[in-house]
């Protein structure tokens, strides 16, 4: 719907192209047998110091409790590994592994040749202004967006 100004809302506007963009990587997750968490779960992992589970959960905005299960399945397939935080016995840290960083990148490079090709509908000068503008946009903090 368009206000008087002729502009959609952004949720409006960008839903579908989500939706899409979301539809398009699932077939992707599905052929290195990782499930979107498990990819959100590497890409954090990766190139980062090892992480506590809880501090993990909040970076990604996970359930901590639910992320178990994502955890044990990364865990099995020898993508993640977790040991005992020398300080803390009852916490469990977090890393990637070689095979998990091969798989994460795997991922992330059928996933962005995809995304270049649905860029490629843009002109190179929107296509630049479109990205830095996502980009911006969505490191804001959620109190920004939400006003509060």
């Amino acid at each position: 719907m368009t206000d008087q100004g002729g502009r959609r809302d952004l949720a409006a506007i960008l839903q579908p192209l989500l939706r899409a963009l979301i539809a398009a990587e699932l077939p992707v997750l599905a052929r290195h047998e990782i499930s979107m968490w498990g990819y959100v779960v590497l890409g954090a992992l990766d190139g980062s110091p090892a992480r506590t589970q809880a501090a993990l959960a909040q970076a990604i905005g996970a359930d901590k409790t639910r992320i178990i299960a994502i955890l044990d399945d990364l865990q099995r397939a020898g993508l993640i590994t977790r040991s005992p935080d020398p300080d803390d016995r009852r916490v469990r840290l977090l890393a990637i592994t070689p095979a998990g960083h091969r798989v994460r990148m795997a991922v992330q490079d059928e996933i962005q040749a995809n995304e270049e090709r649905v860029l490629g509908f843009l002109q190179a000068a929107d296509r630049d202004a479109f990205l830095r503008a996502a980009q911006t946009l969505s490191a804001l903090p959620p109190g920004e967006i939400t006003g509060r």
